[in-house]
């Protein structure tokens, strides 16, 4: 049985006539329908929702070409394996995602006081420093499906079909709750008045705008971008949360590879800190394919290296790379392949 608070609303909605508000209260229950299971339930709903092709222009399971399955062509699906206890995020931004987390869980408790939780998230930040580790992680405390967007079967040449694709992948978000991630946000939600882009980008940009204002609240839409001067300034708005995912400190650094250390049976010869010192300047991506490189090592080795040889061979290694930060800084930054892991970076 649906809450009363929906039903409610729902009899609001349409005795005032106000067809977007039934819908979005009918899709509220409809989703809790389907986390009860009663799917046999859900179903009908759903049907009676379309019936007869109406329910404000959305036609039934049809919405993405008269195939469910054909979501496929623009979402790409993914089995949430980070969680957001592992990843070593600042103070403010974990307790933000706590707090998501926390709304969404507890949304009949804010949808008993009328309020809705939020479900519309935007990482900024450098490129390898957790944006998409952040969303799946967020799709994993929830159990929720965790779909990205694939632009390269999206984005269409011909007029209108990007946004007309865009909109199937909104309609297809809004049967089901789940987390919707577009990484490189920028791509679709670019300034309008950039005199540069063309007429297409604008009518995608605000036919985003008008999917997102019209998403219900248990799709969560999370957006990532390493280029947030671009986006336009009406996007920003539709974000309830706006976080900033920056390159992390020494200090972030030394915490992410004692996390390591702990997860290895045996000691790594080094302690975290002069770990993090030596390899400089490095995004969290490269932090864990360093991570990474010791664990192949290790295991290809069979044991017959200790772990203490196996790090510090890395660690040569890892000095003697080359990237845009030791390319434009070499005489400060980069340390020579021969010196010793223990050298200061």
């Amino acid at each position: 049985m649906a809450r009363s608070d929906l039903l409610i609303s729902l009899v609001k909605a349409g005795s005032s006539g106000d067809s977007r508000s039934v819908r979005a209260t009918a899709e509220a229950i409809i989703a809790e329908e389907k986390a009860k299971n009663h799917n046999v339930l859900a179903d009908r709903l759903t049907k009676a929702m379309h019936v007869n092709g109406h329910g404000n222009d959305h036609k039934a399971p049809a919405v993405l070409g008269g195939n469910l399955t054909r979501h496929r062509e623009f979402l790409l699906e993914l089995t949430p394996q980070k969680r957001i206890e592992d990843l070593v995020l600042a103070a403010l931004n974990r307790r933000a995602c706590a707090e998501l987390v926390e709304e969404q869980q507890r949304a009949s408790v804010l949808r008993a006081h009328s309020l809705e939780p939020r479900h519309r998230v935007l990482l900024s930040g450098p490129p390898g420093n957790g944006k998409t580790s952040l969303a799946e992680a967020i799709a994993e405390a929830l159990a929720l499906p965790f779909f990205v967007v694939r632009y390269e079967a999206m984005i269409g040449s011909y007029l209108g079909e990007t946004a007309a694709r865009l909109k199937r992948v909104f309609d297809y978000a809004r049967t089901t709750p789940c987390v919707l991630f577009f990484d490189e946000f920028d791509a679709v939600g670019k300034e309008r008045g950039d005199e540069h882009e063309t007429g297409e980008i604008k009518r995608v940009v605000t036919s985003l705008l008008m999917q997102m204002d019209d998403l219900p609240s248990y799709t969560i839409v999370v957006a990532a971008t390493n280029h947030s001067e671009l986006l336009d300034r009406a996007v920003w708005r539709r974000f309830q949360l706006r976080l900033s995912l920056n390159a992390p400190t020494r200090a972030e650094l030394t915490a992410y590879f004692q996390q390591f250390a702990g997860s290895m049976e045996q000691p790594l010869g080094r302690a975290a800190s002069t770990i993090a010192k030596t390899l400089g300047a490095i995004s969290y991506a490269e932090a864990e394919e360093f991570c990474l490189d010791v664990r192949r090592r290790h295991v290809l080795t069979m044991g017959e290296a200790p772990l203490k040889e196996i790090v510090g061979e890395r660690l040569k290694m890892w000095a003697a790379r080359t990237s845009p930060t030791t390319q434009e800084n070499a005489s400060h930054d980069r340390i020579p392949a021969s010196a010793g892991p223990e050298a200061d970076a």
